[in-house]
């Protein structure tokens, strides 16, 4: 069970001034928690403190940042079912789904506490003309500074984990803005963090109102925003960053090619999943699947059984699959998509019917491109179907997007997936397997709309750092 009511944390400690920010179980749609507001005096405040932790954050010794790493993780792995049970109350995701979060979160602070001590540099030879005879140079990361960090609804605690881990681990402080809707995750982290001996004001975590949120994105004392959540909120902070760098994790609207000669029975399971697991509310969900014509008969009748088969409802019960989605506006949203589909000609062959915060699993087939269930991002459990007769025009449909995150393709030949890595205009190509297929290390992230910059803690901490560069002079070489 959550907790009564929620502090934020201002400058690495427990602040509740208020209790303004009612967080509902999105099942039931009943208030069951309360969390402290940050206003724009308390944000500034936290600035500041990050500010002034920079420097005693750049001093802190590789193994230091490691063991208070690795202490965050045992903390996680000690509170694993009370996070999950946080996640399938505030985010209304399946159980199995929140526990499978919980563990990505304590895999993303595994990977950081590694990381934190392999931030290296390079030596690099000068001498490459007679005028820079005797000179030698080397060059080394070092921490960008504070950094402000907006964390979306979807997954709560591990796509806030990417930004705060890889800043603990690179040396710098920050501050983070977690997704009203869902802020529990992030201030779990943020009481573990407190446990630590973080320098003062390493960290703030403030749930706050987006008008009241400006200087995340504003303040010239921030030296990098990170930011996961929609592409039209996305390029607008961008646009309002100033000289700060930017990184964007926005959306998209992934495909999923099976191409001839495809093991069905595997093909379909994997990509049901990918379609619809927590509700489909995931930017690499598989939105638009592409079947060959000598296989489409089958897999559309494989994908009718297996989507009508999946179970709705309460997503405290360990059988349920599929939960509500966020809110009942966004519900409505998808099912007018959906509708709008229909009255334009396509054919539902499962599921179509809404009720409150819960769209059933739904497939679409016939669905014109130009409809907004196919070129915009669903965001939800709906998927659409099409069939192709030649490989390369599948791909060309494919990159018939504003988007490009990830893109999944069931092939036995690597001639075509070869093809597909190299033409795909996405930023990830996952062969043999659905575009919602994630590791917590790797590189992630999308080109397009879809964002710029990449998540996978090695490479977040490429951006939250700098490279600094020593030249040598010898005068008697």
């Amino acid at each position: 069970m959550l907790q009564k009511s929620y502090p934020y944390y201002l400058a690495n400690e427990p602040v509740s001034p208020n209790q303004d920010l009612s967080v509902t179980n999105k099942y039931t749609g009943e208030v069951t928690t309360h969390v402290a507001m940050a206003d724009v005096n308390a944000i500034d405040q936290a600035i500041a403190a990050a500010n002034a932790a920079a420097e005693p954050m750049r001093k802190l010794p590789a193994f230091k940042r490691q063991q208070i790493l690795e202490y965050c993780v045992k903390r996680f792995q000690e509170r694993f079912e009370e996070l999950a049970q946080a996640l399938c109350i505030e985010a209304g995701k399946p159980i199995k789904d929140a526990r499978g979060e919980v563990t990505r979160l304590i895999d993303t602070f595994k990977i950081a506490a590694e990381e934190a001590t392999r931030i290296y540099g390079e030596v690099i030879p000068m001498d490459i003309s007679p005028r820079a005879n005797g000179y030698s140079g080397q060059w080394k990361r070092v921490p960008i500074g504070p950094c402000s960090f907006i964390s979306p609804f979807n997954f709560p605690l591990n796509l806030a984990a990417h930004k705060v881990a890889p800043a603990i681990a690179a040396g710098c402080p920050f501050v983070l803005k977690p997704a009203s809707l869902t802020p529990i995750g992030a201030l779990i982290i943020g009481e573990v963090l407190a446990e630590t001996d973080l320098p003062k004001g390493a960290f703030s975590i403030l749930p706050c109102h987006r008008d009241g949120a400006d200087l995340f994105t504003t303040d010239d004392r921030l030296k990098l925003l990170s930011f996961t959540g929609s592409p039209e909120v996305g390029w607008q902070l961008k646009a309002k960053a100033g000289k700060k760098p930017v990184v964007l994790e926005l959306g998209g609207n992934a495909a999923c090619i099976v191409d001839e000669g495809t093991d069905l029975e595997d093909a379909v399971a994997r990509i049901v999943f990918g379609a619809y697991y927590q509700s489909g509310q995931s930017c690499i969900s598989v939105q638009r699947i592409l079947v060959h014509e000598s296989l489409y008969d089958e897999a559309r009748t494989r994908l009718i059984k297996a989507v009508g088969e999946l179970i709705h409802g309460d997503p405290a019960d360990e059988n349920t699959f599929i939960g509500p989605m966020i809110s009942e506006k966004e519900a409505a949203r998808l099912h007018g998509w959906v509708e709008a589909a229909k009255a334009g000609g396509a054919k539902v062959l499962a599921g179509g019917n809404c009720d409150g915060a819960m769209l059933e699993a739904t497939l679409l087939e016939e669905v014109s491109p130009e409809m907004d269930v196919s070129c915009q991002e669903a965001f939800g459990p709906v998927a659409i179907l099409s069939k192709f007769s030649d490989y390369d025009e599948a791909l060309k449909e494919v990159n018939n997007s504003d988007f490009g995150l990830q893109a999944g393709i069931f092939t036995k030949d690597i001639y075509k997936a070869q093809k597909a890595w190299d033409e795909l205009e996405v930023g990830g190509v996952v062969i043999g397997d659905v575009p919602s297929w994630r590791v917590d290390h790797m590189p992630y992230g999308g080109v397009k709309d879809s964002g710029i910059g990449r998540e996978g803690i090695r490479y977040a901490i490429e951006d939250m750092t700098e490279i600094r560069l020593m030249v040598l002079r010898n005068p008697n070489p």
